[in-house]
């Protein structure tokens, strides 16, 4: 059993199966997360075929654990469900806009937080996968997904083979604000980050990458304006497509 403070993400696991009944009771228990309006806006793709990994891994860049989990969970930001249900009870559903999706993403994201804290309870290792919003229309295609769905969160889900070091995260103090926003000065800055900047992994970081510093590393390589903007096309593009946003706004938004 784990809690938050020992919390560690997995990405090697055993040859053990997640049992149906244990998932599909994690699953339960999740829902009785936070939800707008009690709609639970959220849908939950369960995949266990290697065929369907094998589908789904180059949206994630083909990072090996979607292949080796044994359990791979897509969480959908989903109000299909919810307008089919107005439609079919003589309602009429107004969905299909940005505000919705939000909700929808909001929903989505609560409840997959959830699940991780509910599967930290069991010992079983999971891997948040960032990148189900990068190329999201591969997603889509693979698990067909319909209008107004959008892939939000993918988890990797297995009991552990490895036991890495705990990340390293921010004092308090550098994102708790008291009674209103109180922006940062140059000082702020080297006291919050002098740990993150001084710990040996990131200084060799910097260093194999010929950067001055860890922010330079983030900024040029990993996240990069170039990168972002991409992705953000294609994000803005997979939402018009699935019916979140008109056709028309696009110009205003990339």
């Amino acid at each position: 059993m784990k809690n938050l403070l020992t919390r560690r993400t997995i990405r090697k696991y055993t040859s053990q199966e997640v049992s149906d009944e244990l998932l599909n009771r994690l699953l339960t228990e999740a829902a009785r997360t936070q939800t707008m309006g009690n709609l639970q806006l959220y849908s939950v793709i369960v995949t266990r075929s290697q065929e369907m990994k094998e589908k789904l891994s180059p949206a994630h860049f083909n990072q090996p654990m979607v292949k080796e989990a044994p359990v791979v969970l897509t969480i959908c930001a989903d109000f299909n469900r919810t307008s089919f249900w107005a439609t079919c009870r003589k309602a009429t559903p107004g969905y299909d806009n940005f505000l919705s999706f939000i909700n929808a993403a909001s929903d989505a994201l609560l409840y997959t937080q959830t699940l991780c804290n509910l599967m930290d309870e069991e010992g079983l290792g999971y891997c948040y996968l960032g990148t189900t919003v990068y190329q999201p229309q591969q997603i889509i295609d693979a698990l067909h997904l319909p209008k107004l769905t959008m892939p939000i969160a993918t988890l990797t889900v297995g009991w552990p083979d490895e036991e890495p070091e705990l990340s390293d995260r921010l004092p308090m103090e550098s994102f708790v604000h008291q009674e209103r926003y109180n922006d940062y000065l140059a000082m702020d800055i080297d006291k919050y980050y002098y740990e993150k900047e001084h710990l040996l992994e990131n200084l060799q970081f910097v260093r194999i990458n010929k950067k001055e510093t860890l922010a330079q590393v983030f900024t040029d390589i990993r996240y990069t304006h170039r990168d972002n903007e991409a992705i953000s096309r294609e994000l803005v593009d997979a939402l018009i497509r699935q019916g979140f946003l008109p056709y028309t706004i696009k110009r205003g938004l990339v």
